[in-house]
């Protein structure tokens, strides 16, 4: 999950990281408010999920209560990359004399966490690698080691993080790495950290993602799902409870399990296909499962036919081939359909499957021929 930035920062102060005073504005009064409350200059940002707010006109500087309300007003419904403001986060503007770039994340090539650190803040860290890869420096953290003062100092220094900020910048980094393995999340960043000209370190913007497998220990975490956010495909699976990620193609993809899925997409490319998601629907494959599936790949009109690769386990083949067949009389589909079931009481299933056959749906009996009629149907040249 996603956070905005003003989440960000609340997510921050619950560890003591400083953040910037500042509230959220859903409308032109609400931030002129807001700003009034803070005192000028303050910033006013857009709140999307999205890089590059500054250059498409979502951050501007307010010296007054006329410019606040005119930016809050040419803010509030820009398109930023497709993604429309609705919502402001108005903070008191801060002077800044150095800006840094800080971060805890996993490596998952070194089954690790890893922190970055780099001098040269303010500007997107991927700028930062290509033009001086030696400017970011990447320290791997064991979490049974934890991430002490002793590392954070270290760090710093190797970073060529000035003197003055040195202290503020490594206390900030061992609340940060409390955030990141306490606060359950896949990534915290700050971009930039900044030293005032009073010589304060605080961090001006909050990036967080946080680990949706850790949610049931968060149960405050239901306030933060901003589906409004998410592809209309990506909002309705998460809304269904199914694993869903889109993609590009033209081959809509169900299968149980995510290895399996993974698998599926791979073989539909290695025919010649386009896969056009991965949906996981688990271990179980019931009517109301499927249908929910079907009725997620059904909303994607650049699909053109739906692979549906099945083995049964736990659940055996011919209440799979049941909940199929059931689930097809509950929704409307538009494409044609490839089902490729296996495992456990795998021909009794083909047998219903079978049995309901037509041109619109078929069902074969291993991957490779279910992945090539399915690419066939939507149009692909299959190799």
């Amino acid at each position: 999950m996603d956070l905005y930035e003003y989440q960000g920062k609340q997510y921050f102060a619950r560890y003591d990281i400083p953040v910037s005073p500042g509230a959220t504005a859903d409308t032109v009064e609400e931030a002129v408010v807001a700003a009034e409350t803070y005192g000028y200059p303050v910033v006013v940002k857009a709140q999307v999920q999205v890089g590059g707010r500054g250059k498409a006109g979502g951050v501007k500087l307010a010296s007054d209560r006329a410019e606040a309300e005119l930016h809050a007003r040419n803010i509030l419904g820009l398109d930023i990359k497709g993604h429309v403001v609705k919502r402001l986060w108005i903070e008191r503007s801060s002077d800044i004399a150095k800006e840094y770039y800080a971060s805890f994340t996993l490596d998952r090539s070194a089954k690790s966490h890893v922190c970055i650190v780099s001098a040269k803040g303010g500007v997107e860290i991927e700028q930062v690698a290509d033009e001086d890869p030696d400017a970011i420096v990447r320290r791997h953290v064991d979490p049974l080691d934890g991430f002490g003062v002793d590392d954070a100092r270290a760090v710093v220094d190797e970073a060529g993080i000035d003197d003055e900020a040195k202290a503020g910048v490594a206390e900030i980094l061992v609340k940060l790495y409390r955030c990141y393995v306490e606060g359950d999340a896949d990534l915290v960043e700050i971009n930039p950290l900044i030293l005032t000209p009073d010589g304060r370190v605080h961090a001006l913007d909050a990036k967080v993602t946080l680990d949706d497998s850790a949610a049931f220990r968060h149960p405050e975490w239901a306030d933060w799902a901003n589906l409004d956010e998410l592809d209309p495909r990506d909002r309705l699976a998460r809304e269904k409870g199914l694993q869903y990620v889109g993609l590009d193609g033209y081959v809509g993809i169900i299968a149980n399990g995510a290895g399996l899925a993974m698998s599926t997409c791979d073989v539909v490319e290695q025919v010649g296909g386009e896969p056009a998601n991965f949906l996981d629907i688990g271990g179980g494959a019931s009517a109301d499962v499927m249908a929910s599936a079907l009725e997620v790949i059904n909303t994607d009109e650049k699909v053109k036919a739906i692979f549906v690769n099945i083995f049964g386990g736990i659940t055996r083949g011919e209440e799979v081939a049941n909940g199929i067949v059931q689930a097809l009389d509950r929704v409307d589909i538009a494409a044609p359909i490839v089902i490729r079931l296996d495992g456990t009481n795998a021909e009794q299933g083909r047998a219903i499957l079978e049995a309901h056959g037509s041109d619109r749906l078929e069902s074969l009996p291993t991957m490779l021929e279910a992945a090539r009629r399915a690419t066939e149907l939507a149009g692909g040249v299959v190799r």
